[in-house]
């Protein structure tokens, strides 16, 4: 079984980043055989119809990323009760079809949503605007259970995240995502 993580936040530290390697930690200890890899994204340039064909490879490659995994986990953060700018770029083309044989590669696609944010409220505002996106774009979103972690600086020691008392409702995302996919 092969986990993609698009963490939405490009920043290397980011705590949402570092939620999903503890993800990635969740779902090795509940299947050693599972593969878990967080998406590379940084160089995927903004949408631009002009550049649409042929592809960029930054973007043929995420695709086949994409094409190759059997469930995404997003992890997003909140910016002004929204996903990330760069997130809705990155859906953008993944929403394009590739080809007049073959459509955009997010159709039928399993997911689960989870985010940390520095707020009071997670990221609730944005995994439900994230949501409708997807939806949208007829992805199968495991809508229950949702992780939102607030506070998320509170949680960061010497720099690492520590989730704490967010830690088992990570663990119950992850079993509950590894049983969706199957």
């Amino acid at each position: 079984m092969r986990v993609l993580a698009i963490v939405g936040s490009l920043r290397q530290g980011s705590l949402n980043r570092q939620l999903a390697e503890a993800a990635a930690r969740e779902v090795a200890a509940l299947d050693p055989g599972a593969e878990f890899s967080i998406l590379a994204w940084d160089d995927v340039p903004l949408f631009n119809e002009d550049i649409e064909r042929p592809a960029p490879e930054a973007v043929s490659r995420v695709r086949q990323e994409v094409l190759d995994a059997d469930g995404i986990w997003f992890f997003t953060p909140e910016y002004n009760h929204f996903f990330p700018g760069p997130l809705k770029n990155l859906l953008d083309w993944l929403s394009r079809p590739v080809s007049a044989k073959q459509g955009q590669v997010l159709n039928d696609k399993p997911c689960a949503i989870s985010g940390i944010s520095a707020g009071g409220t997670g990221t609730a505002c944005a995994q439900d605007h994230l949501v409708a996106l997807i939806s949208f774009l007829n992805m199968r979103v495991m809508n229950k259970p949702r992780l939102t972690v607030p506070s998320g600086f509170s949680k960061v020691k010497d720099g690492k995240l520590e989730l704490g008392d967010s830690q088992p409702y990570l663990k119950r995302q992850a079993e509950a995502f590894l049983a969706f996919l199957k």
